[in-house]
């Protein structure tokens, strides 16, 4: 199996044997894509901005490989766009990004709106918008994208709106549903009037923290126990 040119961006680099590296792409077509750069750090090395400078994480790339197994081997890299350049928390929250993309995306699932919002959000980090609003919502439509989605003012289970007063909980097969009395309840409880402040679109700072809580309690769901290793750096969640 050939690809050629195909567009992607590098989620995850690292060294493999001697001179080589090993490459988690995010490609446009392809979905993840594992694939083994040959001597990309002895040719970086001499040239200083040979191949193993395109294969940073975040770069916009277009990329062609080929190979039957789950690893490709990578047989020609250029550039696509310029880099965006993440500093700061936003450095971090790119690599948080990169993080949970290459750990729920399934390997060759393609999924263009997701690669086009992936690359979008990248973007918009470069760019200096509100890191907690990029991270919601590209957290909320990668959900969506993955086929995990759930309404923001609709209850999952009964089908009725989401009320203004009311506390609802998550649940990973419905969604929100209106939550037990706080007496009763275990679960992590959701104000009614801030899930529709966020659906509406008034991200004030009660909504940002409800945001927050259900984003991270769906998203563990699918990610599973083991820690986030982009958590460790900085916590951008």
């Amino acid at each position: 199996m050939k690809v050629v040119l195909q567009p992607a961006l590098v989620l995850h680099t690292r060294a493999w044997r001697d001179t080589s590296l090993l490459v988690e792409l995010f490609t446009r077509d392809h979905g993840r894509v594992a694939v083994v750069a040959k001597g990309a750090k002895r040719s970086g090395k001499r040239s200083g901005s040979g191949m193993s400078a395109l294969l940073q994480p975040f770069t916009p790339i277009l990329c062609s490989w080929s190979g039957r197994s789950d690893l490709k081997n990578l047989t020609a890299c250029e550039s696509r766009l310029a880099a965006p350049r993440l500093v700061g928390k936003a450095l971090y929250c790119g690599l948080y990004l990169n993080e949970i993309l290459a750990r729920l995306l399934q390997p060759e699932d393609a999924n263009e709106v997701l690669f086009t919002l992936y690359e979008q959000v990248l973007q918009q980090l470069a760019q200096g918008a509100e890191l907690d609003l990029c991270l919601r919502e590209f957290e909320y439509r990668l959900l969506i994208e993955l086929g995990y989605g759930f309404e923001l003012d609709v209850d999952g289970e009964s089908g009725e709106p989401i009320q203004s007063g009311e506390h609802y909980q998550f649940h990973p097969d419905y969604g929100l549903t209106r939550a037990a009395p706080a007496g009763h309840a275990r679960a992590s409880r959701y104000g009614g009037d801030d899930l529709l402040r966020w659906s509406a679109g008034e991200f004030d700072l009660p909504a940002r923290r409800c945001a927050k809580r259900l984003m991270r309690e769906a998203l563990r769901q699918h990610l599973g126990d083991r820690p986030l290793k982009s958590r460790e750096l900085f916590h951008v969640h």
